[in-house]
């Protein structure tokens, strides 16, 4: 899954439920990488979305990478439904009940289930908090908002942790960024190292999802 090109990855969150195959379909065809689904339980942040069984119908109708988002606690419950469900990429809070005494227990628990490993930390969490379990997972997420909800503003001082994080990781990880994400600060984070970046407003909103997409990359 890992290339030189920055990974776009479309968040769901934003797309009309209503309609989410065509949707889904769409960003597949406008070039899009992955799929970014927020999983949420009204506990770690104040929304709640979906589950397993959407994942799994997710699953049947395209061929994008599932780039899961768990922002859930006590995830380890249920990482093996998501694996199974058909994520290819699952995501877990290091400020989680469940992880942040046992980060690298959930982290590889996560690759035993044959799927990517990823690490998150929400805009108060520093950089240095998660040094010694960078190298454990396949991705690091920055959320750049609030977790919780969708078309927040981007906070340019989260940004920051992306320099402090790139240089400690190896070839083949990924480093992401998620919230408020558009042309102008998709260009910050790629400049400050990410290669994966989660967009949901920015691309659903538009008219032309392709061209928000290019621009993004």
């Amino acid at each position: 899954m890992y290339n030189n090109k920055i990974i776009i990855s479309p968040s769901i969150l934003s797309a009309d439920f209503a309609n989410l195959e065509k949707e889904i379909k769409q960003v597949e065809q406008a070039g899009a990488d992955w799929l970014h689904i927020d999983v949420m339980d009204g506990h770690f942040v104040p929304n709640i979305t979906i589950g397993v069984p959407v994942v799994k119908s997710i699953k049947r109708v395209t061929n994008l990478t599932l780039d899961v988002h768990l922002m859930i606690e006590h995830p380890e419950k249920y990482i093996d439904a998501f694996a199974d469900s058909g994520a290819d990429i699952i995501t877990v809070h290091y400020e989680a009940d469940g992880v942040k005494e046992n980060t690298e227990k959930v982290l590889n628990q996560i690759k035993t289930k044959g799927v990517l490993a990823g690490l998150s930390i929400k805009p108060k969490t520093k950089a240095n908090e998660i040094k010694q379990y960078i190298n454990l997972a396949d991705l690091i997420l920055v959320m750049t908002v609030e977790p919780g909800f969708g078309g927040q503003t981007f906070m340019h001082d989260c940004a920051e942790k992306l320099k402090i994080i790139k240089p400690l990781q190896t070839d083949g990880q990924y480093l992401q960024v998620d919230g408020g994400i558009n042309e102008e600060t998709a260009k910050i984070c790629k400049d400050f190292g990410a290669n994966s970046l989660v967009a949901g407003s920015y691309i659903f909103n538009s008219n032309d999802y392709a061209k928000q997409i290019q621009t993004l990359r």
